[in-house]
């Protein structure tokens, strides 16, 4: 038969060159494919690219300044952690400590107030003014100056301390004192919040004084001054206010004890408590 005269290639014909991407493509034997990508976008403009500013009539691009980051952002908080009303063997008094800063993520100005009312009269009373520096996730230092107050000449320390949350999510703070003619102090405290559920918490806490040298005038003797401790149970009616009741204990030792018995009042105590948290 004559496929040439109907139109059709000869038997030994090889195969029609299919082109891509500018290239010969054969069907030959070993079954490689030879492919050409397209150039990667990227690199400089074309010289024929348009002008971006052709048709803005001499308006110029707005300087729009670096993106601002939540870390710089300044923050504030006032937290009332503890307005208390306490009671045991016969003495009625109120209870107050309060913390406040305004800062960023990295540097706060802190403001930490602790103190007792009993008989209508002010017992003792702790002011820190303090600067918060962080170090590590969680972690900071604080640097800074405290006033302490009440009965008793008042007395001005230099502080340094950190406080931070420590594994298991105890709240952890350390601070340490120092005074011309007074020698160091130190303070330590914990404490940790239990959730029965997420608005019933119950918070045990736990705080230690330690002093260098007895202070008669101040009521503190050498060495481990006291030890105090918690457990206050709460109710989060809102996540900024929540009242509370509880039970609190506070023993001293050594010389602190017996300025104590001296003076008439007990080394040891146990009181009942109730009162309100709230913040803003």
């Amino acid at each position: 038969m004559d496929h040439a005269a109907m139109g059709h290639p000869a038997a030994g014909a090889a195969p029609a060159m299919r082109t891509h991407a500018g290239r010969a493509q054969t069907g030959q034997a070993s079954g490689g494919h030879d492919m050409q990508m397209g150039r990667m976008q990227g690199g400089p403009p074309p010289a024929d690219a348009r002008d971006p500013s052709a048709y803005n009539e001499g308006t110029q691009f707005a300087h729009l300044g670096n993106h601002e980051m939540n870390d710089n952002a300044p923050f504030w908080k006032v937290l009332v952690d503890k307005a208390e009303a306490a009671k045991g063997d016969g003495e009625r008094g109120q209870n107050v400590e309060l913390e406040a800063w305004y800062g960023n993520d990295y540097n706060k100005a802190w403001v930490k107030v602790e103190g007792e009312r009993r008989g209508g009269t002010l017992e003792a009373a702790r002011t820190e003014l303090l600067w918060d520096r962080a170090f590590a996730t969680f972690w900071s230092t604080q640097l800074g100056i405290r006033h302490d107050s009440g009965e008793g000449k008042s007395r001005d320390w230099l502080a340094f301390g950190v406080q931070g949350l420590a594994p298991y999510w105890f709240e952890t703070e350390a601070t340490a004192y120092w005074r011309p003619g007074s020698g160091l102090a130190a303070r330590l405290n914990a404490k940790y919040e239990v959730l029965f559920t997420p608005r019933l918490i119950l918070e045990p806490e736990i705080g230690a004084n330690l002093y260098s040298r007895a202070d008669p005038e101040r009521g503190t003797g050498s060495g481990l001054s006291d030890i105090n401790a918690g457990l206050r149970l709460r109710y989060e009616i809102t996540r900024q206010f929540a009242p509370y009741v509880g039970v609190t204990w506070n023993r001293q030792f050594g010389r602190t004890a017996d300025i104590t018995r001296q003076r008439g009042g007990d080394s040891s105590e146990v009181q009942a408590v109730a009162g309100v948290r709230f913040w803003f």
